[in-house]
């Protein structure tokens, strides 16, 4: 698997709408993304140097608690073990502004994405029942209606 560069670059509050195309991809609904994509950290993912290969926000949940709200890579770059590479530096980062916790959310039809966060190092923590019945339309993935928020949770430990 190939060694990715990657930074996570700060965006400014001003400059995020141009970012919705990615934020869209990992939430389809465009009311609901723009309900929260003013609100906390948001970096551009850096590769090769130069090269925007999507996006990730974070809130903070709690004084201990950062909540991984979105994230987004070109198609073309997934599967490719970049999105663990992203987690894995925003972690460090979170880790080190003292967070002890990351959680991220991601509905019960979201299969590669419950397969993805498990192997990220994320557990399951907690099911948010009915969460996505909220959204203005219905959303189905693989056959299966987006009903429930399956809540994981990281640890983030001191490396030794």
């Amino acid at each position: 698997m190939r060694e990715w560069n990657v930074e996570l670059r700060s965006v400014e509050r001003a400059n995020r709408s141009k970012f919705l195309p990615y934020l869209l991809l990992a939430d389809e609904s465009e009311r609901v993304v723009k309900e929260y994509i003013s609100e906390g950290q948001m970096f551009e993912i850096i590769v090769d140097d130069d090269k925007v290969a999507g996006v990730a926000l974070f809130m903070e949940e709690s004084e201990d608690v950062v909540e991984l709200k979105n994230i987004a890579l070109d198609q073309k770059l997934r599967g490719h073990g970049l999105g663990k590479k992203v987690i894995a530096s925003a972690c460090d980062r979170y880790r080190v502004e003292g967070f002890r916790k990351m959680i991220v959310g991601t509905a019960n039809s979201s299969i590669a994405n419950i397969a993805f966060y498990q192997k990220a190092g994320f557990r399951m923590a907690e099911i948010r029942k009915d969460f996505f019945l909220k959204y203005p339309e219905p959303i189905f993935e693989d056959g299966i209606r987006a009903v429930d928020m399956v809540m994981f949770e990281r640890v983030l430990e001191e490396r030794e």
